[in-house]
């Protein structure tokens, strides 16, 4: 069958995860406000914020463009990240000492990435959606190393600033129990999953 796709992120993490897995993609973000969505479960959290994100992109398509009933199928894929340490939920960072102390906690330590993915099939109007839970373990990061991370100014743009794939960190990863594309922001299998019942759903 033939469909477009259009990845509903900023991340250049998963627009390279959705590249490696074959598919060509347009780009529209969300831009809402991530803080005024509050969930007590991080599950429930990523699940909220990945549809919210949906719901806008797909409230912007509507102003610009009128459904074909001829047209091939486009599927919407949003998706949301969050890390939980010792119990608490972290987003993304809102300044670099904040990032200096999430990645100071992860020293010698572990945290948790949960990750969420919706596939909302536009023609139909029919969306699937799952989560996936990824559990990091690392070394002890040298205070220098976070220093030179931090300076980069990146870690302010993903969840608990936590950036397993930047050559600076991703020596002091001893372990990861899951996979590496649920940390860094869309899991494949998932996805892939979600696309092929998104198509069938009628």
């Amino acid at each position: 069958m033939s469909f477009q796709i259009i990845l509903g992120s900023a991340s250049m993490a998963r627009r390279k995860i959705l590249a490696e897995m074959g598919y060509e993609f347009t780009i529209m973000t969300a831009d809402i406000d991530e803080k005024s969505i509050r969930m007590d479960k991080p599950e429930e959290l990523v699940m909220v914020l990945a549809e919210a994100k949906a719901d806008a992109i797909i409230s912007r398509l509507q102003i610009t463009s009128q459904p074909d009933e001829d047209a091939h199928a486009t599927l919407l894929i949003t998706a949301d990240t969050v890390v939980v340490y010792e119990g608490i939920i972290r987003e993304k960072p809102s300044s670099k000492e904040e990032a200096w102390n999430f990645i100071k906690g992860y020293s010698g330590g572990q945290a948790a990435v949960i990750g969420s993915v919706f596939v909302t099939n536009l023609k139909t109007g029919k969306r699937q959606g799952g989560c996936c839970r990824a559990e990091v373990y690392f070394h002890v990061i040298p205070e220098e190393i976070i220093d030179s991370l931090i300076e980069e100014g990146i870690t302010l743009d993903v969840a608990g600033g936590l950036m397993l794939e930047h050559p600076l960190i991703s020596p002091f990863v001893e372990a990861v129990v899951g996979t590496t594309d649920t940390v860094m922001g869309l899991p494949k299998e998932l996805t892939e999953k979600l696309i092929h019942e998104a198509l069938q759903l009628l």
